[in-house]
């Protein structure tokens, strides 16, 4: 794919990662609009990059397809669709109330999948639809069994989905990238961080996400 020029939504772009999404594709000359639920964060970032803001919260219903439809008009179409939302629970299930494990689900699987959905609608032959899903969908951990089961969900969503849009020439990306040092562990919807070692550093992930998007590199073994 040429990036130059090609239009692109980066969801949940406000996040430690998904922040730097955003600007290794406005590097490559991509055209942005980024989405975020936190409005001074989302303004401010998208005044760093001069992109178009999104702003809602991806869990409530009909805002996924607001959203992308926004970024579609902002951007007179869509040729990249990043989702790079979510959110991590911390402790034993059996400690975490209700109300957190379906915040979390929600999140992490079911609004990834409706944004999907939402992008076939603007996407042509040589789109990409990229997930961001995590490491623990190949090595799920202990204290994050529902956070696993929901990147696992996406993973095989992904898979399943990318056969679904093979004859559209859509691509779709899942990414499971390893431990980074986003923030995110500061940020949980409940419990305590375990003790992690150094992370990597998310603009360098986030370069090798957007060169494989723009199939410029080989995808390193964290994405298929």
């Amino acid at each position: 794919m040429e990036m130059t020029g090609a239009r692109a939504v980066v969801l949940g772009a406000t996040g430690g990662f998904g922040a730097e999404i955003a600007r290794s594709l406005a590097a490559s000359g991509a055209s942005l609009a980024v989405h975020g639920r936190d409005g001074a964060r989302l303004q401010a970032l998208a005044s760093e990059l001069g992109a178009h803001p999104l702003q809602g919260d991806l869990t409530e219903h009909g805002v996924v397809d607001r959203v992308l439809d926004e970024g579609a008009a902002q951007l007179g179409g869509l040729d990249v669709v990043v989702m790079s939302a979510g959110a991590v629970a911390f402790g034993p299930v059996a400690d975490l109330d209700e109300a957190v494990l379906r915040q979390l689900v929600d999140l992490d699987l079911v609004a990834p999948i409706l944004v999907s959905r939402a992008a076939t609608r603007h996407l042509a032959a040589g789109g990409v639809i990229a997930q961001v899903s995590a490491v623990v969908a190949d090595q799920p951990m202990a204290g994050l069994a529902a956070y696993s089961a929901a990147k696992a969900g996406l993973t095989a969503f992904d898979t399943a989905f990318r056969r679904e849009m093979r004859r559209a020439g859509i691509r779709v990306v899942d990414a499971r990238p390893p431990h980074m040092e986003t923030g995110l562990a500061t940020r949980p919807l409940a419990g305590d961080p375990p003790g992690l070692a150094q992370g990597r550093d998310p603009r360098e992930v986030a370069d090798e996400l957007v060169a494989v998007i723009a199939e410029s590199a080989p995808a390193p073994d964290w994405i298929t």
